[in-house]
C-alpha cells in the first residue's frame, strides 16, 4: 500500500467518526434502513459462513493478528524509530479501516432505537414495584429449583453439555419468536471461546465478536448460569447492542423456554440484579426477602461468587473501566450500570402484561 493511499485512509479517519455521529442521530433512520435492514442480511451471511465451524474463527483471526502486529514491530524496530510518523499513519491507517468494519458489520446498532420503543414500555419504577417483582422472581427461583432437585436446599446443576445448551438457546429463540417474530434466530453461530479463561480474568461472561458475528460464551462459567448467558449474546447478534437491553431479552428467552433448566437460570439471574437493586435503595425489605430464598438457591450464588473470586486479578478493573468507557462512546451513557437498567424493563414489561390481563 502506497503511502498515499495510505494518507486517504487514515484522514478518513475523523471523517468516519464525524459521518457516525451524524447518522447515529437519527435512530428511526438506523433502526429502519441499518438494524432491520442490510444488518439482517450481513448478520445472517456471517453466521452462516461461520456458524458451522465448532470452533470460533473469530478468536483464531485475533490471535493471528496479535503475533502479526508483535512480528511487524519487532522486525522494524529500527525504521520505526527513525521515522516515528509514518509508523503513526500506519496505526491509524488501521484504526480506520477497523472503525468502518466495525460499523459496517456490527456497531451502528448502538445508534438504534433502544428496545423500550420496540416493545412500548418504560424503564422507570418505584421501591415498591421493585419489592413486588423481586418477591415474584423468589418465587419462581425457588418453585424451578425444587423442582429440578426434590428439595430446598440442593443447588441445581445443570446435566447438559454446553453444546445441548447453545442448541436449546436456539429452540428457546424459535418459541420466543411466536409471540416476538423480529427475535427469529436463524443459523446459529453460538460458540464457547477460546479465550474462556482470559474472559473470566477480565470479568467478562461473554463478548459478541463484532467482525464474524460469533456469539462467544465464557465457557468455564458454572453451567447453570450459561442459558442466559446465551440468550444475553444471540440478542446482540440480533442486533441489540445495549446490555440492559440484552439482558432482558435473555431472561424473557430462557424463562419462556420449555426447558425447567433454562426457566431456572433466567429466574436466578434476575434475581441478582433485583436483589442488588433493593439492597442499595431499601435494606431493610432486601433483608426480609432474603430470608425467604432457599437454601440450593443461594448455594448457586455461592457457587458464582465463588467462581469469580477465584479469578480476581489487580487488572479486571482496568478491563472494566475500558468497556465502561467504550459503552459511553458508543451511546450507552450509563457504561456498566447499563446492565441493572435490566430490572427496570423486566418490572415495567410485567406491568405491561398483567395490564392486559
Amino acid at each position: 500500500m502506497g503511502q498515499k493511499t495510505k494518507t486517504i485512509i487514515a484522514l478518513a479517519l475523523p471523517v468516519q467518526m464525524l459521518l457516525v455521529k451524524w447518522i447515529g442521530s437519527y435512530p428511526n433512520f438506523v433502526e429502519n434502513y441499518y438494524s432491520n435492514g442490510i444488518y439482517v442480511y450481513i448478520s445472517r451471511f456471517l453466521r452462516t459462513l461461520f456458524g458451522w465451524m465448532p470452533f470460533s474463527f473469530g478468536d483464531l483471526i485475533y490471535t493471528v493478528l496479535v503475533i502479526l502486529a508483535v512480528r511487524y514491530v519487532y522486525r522494524n524496530w529500527k525504521s520505526i524509530k527513525q521515522k516515528p510518523l509514518l509508523f503513526l499513519k500506519d496505526i491509524a491507517v488501521v484504526l480506520s479501516i477497523v472503525f468502518f468494519a466495525f460499523h459496517l458489520l456490527w456497531g451502528m446498532n448502538y445508534h438504534r432505537q433502544p428496545i423500550t420503543w420496540k416493545l412500548g414500555i418504560e424503564r422507570n419504577y418505584t421501591v415498591d414495584e421493585l419489592v413486588d417483582l423481586t418477591r415474584y422472581i423468589v418465587k419462581k427461583t425457588n418453585q424451578y429449583q425444587f423442582e429440578l432437585t426434590g428439595d430446598t436446599v440442593s443447588p441445581v446443576h445443570i446435566l447438559y453439555s454446553k453444546k445441548e445448551i447453545f442448541s436449546k438457546t436456539e429452540e428457546a429463540y424459535g418459541n420466543f419468536a411466536k409471540q416476538y417474530p423480529d427475535f427469529g434466530y436463524e443459523h446459529r453461530s453460538l460458540k464457547s471461546s477460546i479465550y474462556s479463561i482470559p474472559l473470566t480474568f477480565m470479568g467478562y461472561g461473554g463478548y459478541l465478536n463484532p467482525f464474524t458475528n460469533e456469539a462467544q460464551v465464557n465457557g468455564i462459567t458454572p453451567k447453570f448460569r450459561l442459558p442466559t448467558v446465551s440468550g444475553h449474546e444471540v440478542g446482540h447478534q440480533l442486533g441489540y447492542s445495549a446490555e440492559g437491553a440484552t439482558n432482558f431479552i435473555g431472561f424473557l428467552v430462557t424463562s419462556q423456554s420449555e426447558d425447567p433448566y433454562f426457566k431456572y437460570s433466567a429466574y436466578n439471574h434476575a434475581l441478582g440484579y433485583c436483589l442488588t437493586d433493593l439492597f442499595h435503595k431499601d435494606e431493610e425489605r432486601y433483608k426480609e426477602i432474603v430470608a425467604t430464598i432457599h437454601p440450593g438457591v443461594k448455594e448457586n450464588f455461592n457457587e458464582l461468587r465463588d467462581f469469580w473470586e477465584k479469578y480476581e486479578n489487580p487488572m479486571e478493573p482496568i478491563f472494566k473501566s475500558v468497556f465502561n468507557t467504550f459503552l459511553k462512546v458508543n451511546n450507552q451513557k450509563d457504561g456498566i450500570k447499563s446492565y441493572n437498567s435490566v430490572v427496570g424493563l423486566m418490572i415495567n414489561y410485567r406491568n405491561q402484561q398483567l395490564d392486559s390481563l
